[in-house]
């Protein structure tokens, strides 16, 4: 699915440092980290929606990941959308065609659900939310 591919380049944004640099110049934005809700900040989200959407799926797929422009802005609305509570675990998780065990499985235990639920269990209730 082609949603699967825009978190997969998301997340090596994490990895990849050079990635990142590159990325963090054709936004004109941000730091270039784009890989979960926590990193991904207001004017990233803007720019990757915006004129520079189509700039960013042609460097992904120059890098091995293909997706279209509309599979990025999909991903990027659900991820504003689930970070102002307009949606639910499962919902962000349907709507980026993704299962409990896909989430799971094909992104792995450091998935954007999983790394948020970490973050704020940490930050806001002291606790370790999840591995």
């Amino acid at each position: 699915m082609a949603t699967a591919t825009v978190l997969r380049f998301m997340q090596k944004t994490a990895e990849d440092k050079a990635l990142r640099q590159q990325l963090e110049t054709l936004l004109g934005v941000g730091d270039g980290n784009i890989s979960s809700e926590v990193e991904l900040d207001a004017a990233e989200s803007e720019a990757l929606k915006g004129e520079r959407a189509p700039v960013v799926a042609e460097f992904a797929a120059k890098n091995g990941f293909a997706f279209s422009v509309d599979d990025l802005i999909t991903v990027v609305d659900a991820f504003q959308q689930h970070q102002k509570g307009e949606l639910s675990d499962s919902d962000f998780a349907r709507l980026l065609g993704l299962s409990a065990s896909d989430n799971t499985s094909a992104i792995g235990s450091n998935s954007p659900l999983k790394r948020l639920a970490r973050y704020m269990g940490r930050t806001y209730l002291g606790i370790n939310v999840g591995n």
